[in-house]
């Protein structure tokens, strides 16, 4: 519906940005530091690998600085699980220890409230090696004491911890290397019970909200047929409400796990699971969004023969993603094409995003916080020492404006934290996909002098925070 007359954003709104610690910290075997998952996996080959990244585990300080140049109120980063207990289940690291004390208190000598992540992808290797990581229930006893430490040491200070990072990604996309569905979904429900028992332990140890960190985004069916419009229903229970009715209402969404049970796919839960999620009680939803996803019916016959080109070895690039993006029975993920792209194939949809913040409040009736939200392309760094990306800017603005929106129609939005603070290094597209707002002077191989430049948008956002987002222009 058309708004004729937006609501301010709220005062004490945390206007802010977002990073990972493998993905912009470096020093990867420093100080005590244990491998991750992340830094022995092989690296796409044309990018950088996680041993420098954006250097911010040295040059923190220096970018605490121009995010309270900018105004941030809040910096949501996460900490390093191998760095806190380098092989994931015995010693806890000092020096680990010490530096995310030193980072929170810098982040609280100017006012910026640190948001935590205790998990992003960064699995300490060593429990990788010794029992197969999430695969194991010991996993979970191990992470919620991981948890325990982070609580114990920080929870004085840090005001909103966040548990897993995009654990639908993780799960959906087989980030793990599972050999089967069925072991790819009780790594899943592992890690849902690791993250309840965390949120109770929080509560027990301290005053901090908690809340999990999924990537978020509404469905939309390609077509008004009803098989699509019903298979966007389903696919909503695989990628959103699997991970969010489980530790907001302590159930799996009920389709969706017939779905895994028909094919030999539904996770073995021991006795007093589901009691345990049922009595996690998130205090907020945090979440990230990229754009919105389209999807359409597939049969099952389809969707396996999908499958089986895409894992044949003779998949061209389009077939391969068809058959990562498909569920046989339900749904194949689609181009929407009245969905702008950026130039990787990432959705701009500002829309989506109202959409979504509005299905996450009027089904969990929590208060939202959005984690990342980001524009992710290169940037040129001109002769004269700039970073002219509008681009990025147009992006942000639309984005924002969709919160406002959102926030009229009545939901709880606690605060807009994109990705991300400065340039790091992609997942899949290295340092060359940057989505900061500080530039990072450094490309995949050549680490040149690592300096920080303020892009345009640095400038922007800078007003815009002023502004408490009024100053969009």
């Amino acid at each position: 519906m058309d708004i004729l007359k937006l609501k301010d954003f709220p005062e004490d709104f945390l206007w802010g940005a977002s990073s990972s610690a493998y993905q912009c910290e470096g020093a990867w075997d420093e100080d005590g530091k244990g491998p991750s998952v992340q830094d022995m996996a092989p690296v796409m080959k044309g990018t950088t690998d996680w041993k420098v990244c954006s250097d911010h585990y040295h040059r923190f300080k220096e970018d605490i600085a121009l995010m309270a140049e900018m105004g941030f109120t809040e910096y949501r980063f996460s900490i390093a699980w191998p760095r806190i207990i380098p092989d994931g289940d015995g010693e806890v690291n000092p020096l680990g220890v010490k530096h995310y004390h030193e980072v929170i208190d810098e982040c609280l000598k100017y006012g910026i409230q640190p948001v935590v992540t205790l998990y992003h992808f960064d699995l300490p290797y060593a429990l990788q090696e010794k029992y197969g990581g999430w695969t194991s229930r010991q996993c979970i006893d191990d992470f919620v004491r991981y948890c325990e430490v982070c609580f114990k040491e920080y929870g004085d200070k840090v005001k909103y911890f966040l548990t897993i990072n995009e654990q639908n990604m993780m799960t959906m996309f087989n980030m793990g290397g599972y050999k089967t569905d069925k072991e790819r979904y009780q790594a899943n429900h592992h890690m849902l019970v690791a993250q309840a028992k965390a949120m109770i332990s929080c509560h027990n140890m301290c005053d901090a909200w908690i809340a999990p960190a999924p990537n978020i985004t509404c469905v939309y069916p390609l077509t008004s047929s009803p098989e699509d419009y019903l298979a966007a229903m389903d696919y909503d229970q695989l990628r959103n409400r699997l991970y969010l009715d489980t530790v907001c209402f302590g159930k799996y969404p009920e389709a969706f796990a017939l779905y895994l049970k028909e094919r030999n796919a539904f996770p073995d839960i021991e006795e007093g699971d589901m009691e345990i999620m049922a009595n996690a009680h998130p205090d907020f939803i945090a979440f990230n969004y990229y754009g919105g996803s389209t999807v359409k019916y597939v049969s099952e016959e389809e969707g396996r023969a999908a499958k089986e080109k895409m894992t044949s070895g003779k998949a061209n690039m389009e077939e391969f993603m068809t058959g990562m993006m498909t569920e046989p029975g339900m749904a194949v993920g689609c181009k929407n094409p009245l969905q702008e792209e950026t130039s990787y194939g990432m959705g701009i949809d500002p829309v989506g995003l109202r959409i979504t913040l509005r299905e996450l409040w009027e089904r969990y009736s929590l208060p939202l916080l959005i984690t990342e939200n980001g524009c992710g392309v290169p940037d040129t760094l001109t002769e004269d020492g700039k970073v002219h990306d509008a681009y990025r800017i147009n992006y942000l603005r639309k984005h924002i404006k969709a919160c406002q929106q959102a926030i009229t129609d009545g939901v709880d939005l606690m605060g807009y934290s994109p990705w991300s603070a400065f340039d790091l290094v992609s997942t899949h597209q290295g340092i060359t996909k940057r989505y900061g707002m500080i530039y990072i002077n450094r490309d995949e191989f050549d680490l040149k002098d690592l300096a920080r430049i303020k892009k345009d948008s640095f400038y922007w956002y800078q007003k815009c925070i002023k502004s408490n987002g009024k100053d969009l222009d």
